[in-house]
């Protein structure tokens, strides 16, 4: 009996204990967190970080790297750019893993660019996720993480020509520009971010016209150059009635696209509601968000591509010339961050003037 009675009561001892030990759990969760600084208004925050008519929401400068990281669950006014292109990353992962269990998907030649492709648009989206999550922490860092980001779209850019080419170009385009489509679209996918890390390093805010030109006009061409075979399939496509569900996608990815340029280059509805879009509705999340969508659209598409068009892709194209491409894929990688790097160096030279 006696031994049956210490039994219990150490027993009910080591239930004491673990219930004391849940009480505390939510204060042991907590001091496992970083203390979270509230946002604070542009006017504390250095000219660097402000966006026109965004007049609240933002992370306070020279906190801890782990604040701005954790700053993903807080309410400010980069968190929906950052979830957007979060989430689409995630699903075009998702989707890809999908594609290859029912497909049997291999490392076979042709299936390379479908490979590239997916990689390319992975790393635009993660690359700018970084960017809008830690941007905030310096000035040297608001440089480095936005050069991440355009070399980033640079790869989606010739990702994206790369499949075009190989599985969605009809056969009169594809007459007319095969030589010289893929090199004009490796320089245009360079000159996109040469572009839009000149514009960062060359101009301060407030931003002048020039700063947009040179973003969008190297973009801009880029988009018309990649687009070129798909444009061509889908307005024939329609003009025949088209039945294609690839060809639709094609379409949703052009329409978006649009939309979404339009609410890059233009900064609605906060210019009209000005402090009343500063954590959710401003034009860079809706920028966001219909890019996501684009991206979703494409890649879609392409599946439905590479699914159906495996003839055509086999009687036009033999293993060395997409090895060659493929390559150069790599190669657009290298000097697009070279590129980066450089100004990245000239900017660094600069805060150092600046600070000293």
């Amino acid at each position: 009996m006696i031994s049956t009675m210490t039994a219990i009561l150490e027993r009910i001892s080591t239930l004491s204990i673990s219930g004391q030990q849940l009480r505390r759990l939510p204060k042991l969760v907590e001091e496992g967190f970083p203390k979270m600084p509230c946002t604070v208004k542009e006017s504390d925050v250095p000219q660097l970080f402000r966006e026109p008519y965004i007049q609240a929401g933002y992370r306070p400068t020279g906190q801890d790297w782990r604040y701005y990281f954790f700053s993903l669950f807080q309410k400010h006014n980069e968190v929906v750019n950052v979830w957007t292109h979060l989430l689409a990353a995630l699903a075009v992962l998702l989707r890809f893993h999908a594609f290859a269990e029912s497909e049997a998907l291999s490392w076979e030649v042709h299936s390379l660019p479908l490979l590239i492709f997916v990689l390319s648009s992975v790393t635009y989206l993660t690359c700018s996720l970084l960017a809008h999550l830690l941007q905030s922490k310096s000035e040297m860092s608001h440089y480095t993480f936005y050069f991440v980001d355009y070399v980033g779209v640079s790869v989606y850019q010739y990702g994206s020509a790369l499949a075009h080419f190989y599985y969605s170009s009809d056969q009169a385009w594809y007459d007319k520009f095969w030589v010289f489509f893929l090199p004009a679209a490796a320089f245009c996918g360079w000159l996109s971010c040469a572009g839009c890390c000149y514009a960062k390093y060359r101009y301060r805010r407030p931003y002048p016209i020039m700063r947009k030109v040179c973003q969008v006009i190297p973009a801009g061409l880029a988009f018309i150059l990649d687009i070129s075979p798909v444009a061509h399939r889908v307005i024939m496509c329609h003009l025949e009635g088209c039945k294609e569900a690839a060809a639709w996608y094609h379409t949703f990815q052009i329409l978006f696209f649009l939309v979404s340029a339009y609410f890059f280059s233009c900064p609605v509805p906060e210019r009209y509601f000005p402090g009343s879009c500063d954590i959710v509705g401003h034009a860079h999340q809706i920028f966001h968000t219909f890019l996501a969508i684009c991206t979703l659209s494409q890649l879609e598409a392409i599946f439905l591509d590479y699914k159906n068009r495996q003839d055509i892709f086999l009687r036009r194209h033999g293993p060395l010339s997409i090895l060659l491409s493929c390559a150069s894929f790599f190669g657009l990688v290298a000097c697009s961050a070279f590129t980066a790097h450089l100004l990245q160096r000239k900017i660094k030279m600069e805060l150092v003037v600046k600070e000293s």
